[in-house]
């Protein structure tokens, strides 16, 4: 069955709406999501479309319980495709967007924390 009630914690739907709500950001301001990907990264505005339509749907995903799993798994992978934007906006000043350089160095080992996050609720 897809769908049946989840009694799981407000932490894990504090997750599945983190993930929703920052897909929703790539396009309320996608010129900021295009700014900080890598220049070597073909087609950015296309990236940036794809990239927060995954990050609704995995979040949304998080919320039923036949594709909980699998939303936790491709949140992994997704996060793990967002390192090197996070390794690039440390080196680029314009991607840096301003940011201060410990708020860049800790974005990195914050992406291994949102992965062990997510991947708890296995």
């Amino acid at each position: 069955m897809l769908l049946y009630y989840m009694n799981l914690p407000w932490h894990f739907y504090l997750m599945a709406s983190i993930y929703v709500i920052a897909g929703l950001m790539h396009f309320i301001r996608p010129k900021l999501y295009m700014r900080i990907l890598p220049g070597y990264l073909p087609g950015h505005k296309l990236l940036v479309i794809l990239s927060g339509l995954v990050e609704i749907i995995l979040g949304t995903a998080l919320c039923f319980s036949g594709t909980k799993n699998a939303a936790i798994y491709g949140i992994i992978i997704m996060l793990t495709f967002f390192l090197p934007v996070h390794v690039h906006m440390l080196f680029d000043k314009k991607a840096a967007m301003g940011l201060p350089k410990w708020v860049l160095i800790a974005r990195i080992p914050l992406q291994f924390i949102l992965m062990y996050w997510a991947y708890l609720y296995l």
